[in-house]
């Protein structure tokens, strides 16, 4: 298992948590490294423009594009999330995305940002990253900016996503379970043992 170390992100607190889940955990800057683990955990903080420009420094944005090619497992972690879409807008500034999901990251409408505590989430039914969470556990965000809506079009051979939501002001994506690319709007290395739980029930559909 290799967390990214790419600049940006709660690296250490990550790789605690995967840890106490009983992962064996790396953290790495290295693209071949981070390319043939089982599992990669992308996590992010800070500015989208900011994030983009780390990841493609260490070329983890082919990284994931490859890893993904191959059905192999990335998880995404708040910032980390965000970068996954195809957009971000921040102070009238647009930066590309890694475009794995269309869609725009933006500024959320809501009388106090950052989101900043915890927060319930709305999980949809099968729902593996979320199964045997009680549908009253919280779950730890820190954030201003977020995605409103994964404008997939309908397809006849394509699984859609699952997508979790959460509510701050308006309602915003709180996690996405697509194939092999997972993410979290929310920081489950922060979030207790619901969070811990989370991340065993990724862990377990990486091995």
């Amino acid at each position: 298992m290799v967390v990214l170390d790419y600049g940006f992100g709660n690296i250490r607190s990550a790789q605690r948590a995967l840890q106490r889940a009983g992962a064996d955990v790396e953290v790495t800057a290295d693209p071949e490294t981070a390319l043939h683990a089982d599992g990669l955990v992308v996590p992010g903080v800070g500015a989208f423009a900011a994030c983009m420009a780390g990841l493609r420094a260490v070329r983890g944005e082919i990284v994931i594009g490859k890893r993904l090619a191959g059905s192999r497992p990335v998880l995404g972690i708040c910032v980390g999330m965000q970068i996954l879409f195809a957009e971000g807008v921040e102070h009238g500034d647009r930066t590309e995305g890694c475009g794995e999901w269309p869609g725009l990251v933006r500024r959320l409408n809501a009388p106090v940002l950052p989101h900043m505590g915890w927060n319930t989430v709305t999980a949809p039914a099968g729902s593996r990253l979320l199964s045997g969470i009680g549908g009253d556990a919280r779950f730890y965000f820190v954030h201003s900016y977020a995605a409103t809506s994964l404008p997939l079009p309908a397809s006849p051979v394509m699984t859609p996503p699952l997508i979790t939501w959460a509510t701050h002001g308006e309602r915003f994506i709180a996690a996405v379970e697509n194939g092999p690319l997972c993410a979290t709007q929310f920081h489950p290395e922060k979030s207790g043992d619901a969070g811990a739980a989370l991340l065993s029930n990724w862990l377990e559909s990486v091995r």
